[in-house]
């Protein structure tokens, strides 16, 4: 069955690595078969990954756009041991990512890092709460 996607003037795609930058007008297409793709706003940038959780979602990106992900798992393994050592209550989030990387679904994946970069943005927020409190 198709896909059909719509992107907003300027939006950004990657499809199969290949970055597809829309033009100035809405435009809609259907992809007709199997890809890998990431919509711009599913996105984070290596400039902006800025913190352990944003670096583990860029390789889990990466992974989900790779044609050979064997070196891609090495790091995110690494980086997942050093989250689960710095933030054990990410351990739910690392659940879910573990269980969709292993039903090769990648990109459920990305949605469950996106998940875990929010609670480590909450938790920052809430120790930085209590030390201006403090």
């Amino acid at each position: 069955m198709p896909l059909r996607i719509t992107l907003k003037p300027f939006e950004r795609l990657i499809i199969n690595g290949a970055s597809i930058r829309n033009g100035s007008r809405n435009s809609s297409f259907l992809i007709e078969n199997q890809c890998k793709f990431l919509r711009e706003g599913e996105i984070i940038h290596e400039s902006e990954a800025d913190t352990p959780c944003k670096k583990l979602c860029v390789t889990l990106q990466v992974l989900h756009l790779s044609e050979d992900p064997a070196e891609v798992e090495n790091l995110f393994f690494r980086q997942a041991v050093d989250v689960m050592k710095m933030m054990p209550s990410a351990a739910p989030f690392m659940s879910a990512i573990q269980s969709a990387l292993a039903e090769k679904n990648t990109h459920a994946a990305i949605k469950a890092g996106k998940q875990l970069v929010y609670h480590e943005r909450d938790l920052l927020a809430a120790r930085s709460d209590e030390t201006t409190a403090a």
